[in-house]
């Protein structure tokens, strides 16, 4: 009997190295689960910088900043691009109030867009369970 516990636990040793017949384990769906949730992650901080550019262009413009500041124009040069079609959206007089307006709503079409990408993301990467 004890020939036979001596035998077993050398073949559970065996098991355990990695140059044994079958090798450490992995858990896949750990590590699926891992990479979707940093996938999303990812998603959701670019979408969020994607807003705070826009918001701080919002106030550099309210708070009438200096245009010739490398920080300004910066910002400036991103925030365009960013607001999509949102920044001709509406057209009233007051310079200011339209990227305030305009300019805020594709801030918050970001976050909107940041929320749902990561969601859609952790949901699909749970369909095979």
């Amino acid at each position: 009997m004890a020939e036979h516990a001596d035998k077993s636990s050398a073949t559970s040793n065996e098991d355990d190295t990695v140059g044994g017949k079958h090798g450490p384990s992995v858990d896949w769906v750990a590590v699926k689960d891992k990479m979707v949730n940093i996938l999303a992650a990812i998603v959701r901080w670019v979408f969020l910088l994607f807003a705070l550019v826009l918001v701080l262009h919002v106030v550099f413009t309210i708070a009438d900043a200096n245009e010739d500041n490398s920080i300004v124009s910066f910002v400036r040069d991103w925030a365009d691009p960013l607001a999509l079609a949102f920044k001709d959206l509406f057209q009233p007089d007051d310079a200011q109030l339209k990227i305030l307006v305009n300019y805020g709503i594709a801030a918050i079409f970001w976050l909107i867009v940041s929320s749902l990408g990561a969601t859609i993301i952790r949901r699909l990467g749970s369909l095979g369970k």
